[in-house]
């Protein structure tokens, strides 16, 4: 007897008990899947945060939502992976939140706390390097680190085997049911039928350098697709096309994420103009922060709803740091600092810049080499975190899955 799926219509209550048990595994799991508490914690605290120059920040600025990504054409970088979040608004929230990830990820180590503040530390190094130099300059490029360089060396080999053997299980052209894939309805079927038929999701699907720009779409198979954590009960679909006729996968085959677009936690700069549609803010804030991924996103409407697509590609991979020793946490810490400051700078103009950098240089105490802003906010919200996930966890740890 096969194995029982949820109905469409009665998706939501076991999304959400998946999304409290995923949260449940690690208090970094949690701080990843609770952007919401984060910003809560802004807003009640009565502590003095600066005002950087308002830029398209991530808004949800963890480890996670750092890595490899490929662009149309086949190159590769490290840039922000995920953009839901993406506001104009304030770096520092950015800077905070990256720090906060770090924390959690040194206490998943069992790194001593003397290495976390080394880390705030580095983090910031690496951060002022890409404001101090010309953007875009080699200058201003923090060297990348060897845990970084593996990853990087990994996506360089991936193929479409890999995706596939991740994403759908295995080669043929179908999207199995699965623990990660669920049935939709007709209506949603044809819903998605309808948004991959569009000229715009043919031109997206036929960017790719190794395709022909003349190539027509089909719709293959498309499922539920239970993914990420903050995302669980919103939708999400993926959507296998095939492109063009040739029947080498690699060019062929085109495995598209669809995912409903909600209004950000993240608080918006006053008197900033940012498109109304959360799908457009999301690629807009893309193009700003992350030019690989904003180039293969399109917005779209299911259910009445605004949604982005997107095409996956075997290169795109998130940093996980699991197991760090202190060098190397010390070295990622100011790597992502830097990756996440050249996403800042290229969008201030020169006077804003080092108005910002000089800003970030005041108020270091004597005992820590980071601005006491940043220290002090995180360790509150890892505490507060850590609180709320042990509590958490009585709450929800042994619900069946």
């Amino acid at each position: 007897m096969g194995k029982k799926y949820p109905a469409p219509a009665h998706r939501d209550e076991k999304l959400t008990r998946l999304r409290n048990l995923k949260m449940a595994k690690s208090a970094h799991a949690y701080v990843r899947g609770n952007t919401i508490q984060f910003y809560e914690w802004l807003e009640a605290s009565d502590r003095v945060l600066p005002h950087g120059p308002p830029v398209w920040i991530c808004g949800d600025c963890h480890v996670s939502n750092i890595g490899p990504i490929a662009d149309a054409d086949g190159n590769i970088n490290v840039q922000i992976r995920d953009l839901d979040q993406t506001v104009i608004g304030n770096p520092a929230h950015d800077i905070i939140r990256l720090g906060v990830s770090l924390a959690m990820a040194a206490r998943g180590s069992d790194l001593p706390g003397v290495i976390t503040a080394k880390m705030m530390e580095q983090l910031i190094v690496g951060y002022e390097l890409a404001l101090s130099a010309k953007p875009g300059s080699r200058k201003a490029m923090q060297k990348r680190p060897e845990t970084i360089q593996l990853i990087m060396k990994r996506a360089l080999r991936r193929k479409w085997k890999h995706l596939a053997a991740e994403r759908i299980e295995g080669l043929e052209p179908n999207i199995p049911l699965s623990k990660n894939y669920w049935p939709i309805s007709d209506a949603e079927r044809a819903e998605l039928k309808r948004l991959m038929s569009t000229e715009e999701v043919r031109v997206l699907a036929t960017s790719l350098i190794h395709r022909d720009a003349k190539d027509q779409v089909e719709m293959l198979d498309a499922a539920y697709w239970v993914k990420g954590c903050s995302s669980l009960g919103l939708l999400r679909y993926a959507v296998l096309l095939r492109v063009g006729e040739s029947k080498d996968p690699e060019s062929s085959l085109c495995l598209i994420d669809v995912k409903e677009a909600v209004r950000s936690a993240a608080p918006r700069a006053p008197k900033v103009q940012m498109p109304k549609d959360n799908a457009l803010r999301i690629i807009q804030g893309a193009l700003h922060l992350a030019p690989n991924l904003g180039e293969r996103m399109l917005a779209g409407r299911i259910q009445g709803k605004a949604v982005f697509l997107r095409e996956l590609l075997p290169q795109d991979l998130k940093i996980d740091l699991e197991h760090l020793s202190q060098d190397q946490a010390m070295e990622v810490a100011a790597y992502l600092g830097n990756v996440v400051g050249r996403a800042h700078v290229h969008q201030m103009k020169t006077a804003d810049r080092e108005r910002w950098l000089q800003e970030l240089s005041r108020n270091r105490p004597k005992t820590i080499d980071a601005p006491s802003w940043l220290w002090q906010s995180v360790v509150e919200l890892v505490k507060a975190h850590e609180g709320a996930y042990l509590e958490h966890c009585r709450r929800f740890a042994n619900l069946p899955a």
